[in-house]
């Protein structure tokens, strides 16, 4: 579920000015798409290993899977947005189950001997890591989208998407190409998310330390 950096995250909706706030429930159709999600995990790797992976009918199963995968990302980020059902839980579990399936993916063609573990090590550690800071820093606030981690996600979307289409010649070495770039990618912004949880934590400390702000009392 994909918000753009200047749409605000919050779990509250506002029905009208001068209004309270309504907090959206948990219970929605956008955090629905998200549990979906992590339940085609287990479903999409079975397709992608079965027969070994030899079987053109279930390699092309699981890579429909996929881009069904994909498009519920997008249809729930926009159903949050437009009908302000944003909540704390889909904030968390939203991304995560999006590494979930592309991690699985990953794994599932290293099994498969068609991807070296390397590249899924660095990927997962990566997405691992950035999941982990995020929580660390969480109390200091919240680490938006970059526009890096977002050319990132589409990068290895695509390159997972070749790997598995049962693919030949030219156009299976080109895959490798756009597996490089998306392994370059994934190490350049996610040190660019080290480099913004350091920034915030050290901006949330100064204006912890400053303390209110505003006239004294008299």
């Amino acid at each position: 579920m994909t918000v753009p950096a200047h749409a605000p995250r919050s779990a509250t909706a506002t029905r009208s000015s001068g209004e309270a706030p309504v907090t959206a429930s948990a219970w929605n159709i956008a955090n629905a798409l998200t549990v979906l999600r992590f339940l085609i995990v287990p479903v999409f790797l079975a397709m992608l290993l079965t027969q070994d992976g030899e079987s053109t009918g279930w390699r092309l199963a699981a890579f429909s899977t996929l881009v069904l995968a994909s498009l519920t990302d997008r249809v729930d980020g926009d159903l949050a947005r437009r009908r302000g059902l944003v909540t704390e839980f889909g904030k968390i579990a939203d991304p995560i189950a999006d590494k979930a399936l592309l991690g699985a993916a990953l794994v599932g063609l290293s099994v498969l001997g068609e991807l070296p573990w390397w590249v899924t090590g660095i990927v997962l550690a990566r997405e691992v890591g950035v999941t982990a800071l995020r929580f660390l820093v969480i109390r200091h606030g919240v680490i938006p989208a970059s526009r890096g981690g977002k050319i990132k996600t589409v990068l290895q979307t695509v390159a997972v998407a070749l790997y598995i289409l049962p693919l030949s010649g030219w156009a299976a070495s080109g895959r490798a190409w756009v597996m490089a770039a998306a392994v370059a990618v994934t190490v350049v912004s996610g040190l660019d998310y080290v480099a913004r949880a350091v920034r915030l934590r050290r901006q949330s400390l100064r204006e912890r330390a400053a303390g209110p702000s505003g006239p004294s009392p008299g």
